[in-house]
């Protein structure tokens, strides 16, 4: 069962990003703050959930959320200051967005780039422990999942709208056969498919 705060005293954001290890497209972050009495059954992981409930729950936290906000850093951006760096610039910018300012933010993963005077808590795998990463990661995946479906109409032969821009097999071969998109992030290596045979 998911805990609902990390600490008691102050406004606390829940902060998750999606699309870290992408070949192509941007890498998009949420941060939310929930209610006291928030609950669902089914709010876990988004990577533990099917994309149909993903979906579910996004309208819930939407309608429920005490305040919500999702961002993004381009593929060009990302190139530039790296994917970490990139990450955490999400995240800032979706905390900048919210209603209601935090008093205290938790985070995903174990390291983040300090916002403003916040103070923060990284936690490794906080989207499974706690409501507000959870749905954090629920927003910043189904958002972005609609940003690759809506760019795969100009790149059909990349599959995105199936691997929204992760490295499989047909995506790489693909990018070996035929180049980059503008979309796509230039200092990410693409490697032979066929080199994981031997």
């Amino acid at each position: 069962m998911l805990i609902a705060r990390y600490q008691q005293e102050f406004i606390e954001a829940g902060c998750d990003e999606a699309g870290r290890g992408c070949l192509a497209g941007p890498v998009f972050a949420a941060a939310v703050i929930l209610p006291d009495d928030f609950d669902h059954p089914l709010l876990n992981d988004s990577k533990q959930l099917s994309e149909e409930v993903r979906y579910q729950l996004r309208t819930e936290i939407e309608q429920r959320a005490v305040a919500y906000a999702v961002a993004s850093v381009d593929n060009l951006e990302i190139d530039e200051i790296n994917i970490l760096n990139a990450s955490f610039l999400a995240m800032h910018r979706a905390i900048e967005q919210l209603s209601l300012v935090p008093q205290f933010l938790i985070i995903d993963g174990n390291r983040f780039n300090k916002y403003g005077t916040t103070p923060h808590q990284c936690i490794v795998e906080g989207d499974a422990k706690y409501l507000s990463i959870a749905a954090a990661s629920i927003l910043a995946k189904t958002y972005r999942d609609d940003y690759m479906k809506q760019i795969a109409l100009e790149h059909p032969e990349y599959d995105w709208h199936k691997n929204k821009g992760y490295p499989t097999v047909k995506h790489r071969e693909t990018v070996l056969k035929i180049g980059y998109t503008p979309y796509h992030r230039r200092t990410f290596r693409v490697s032979d498919p066929q080199l994981a045979l031997f």
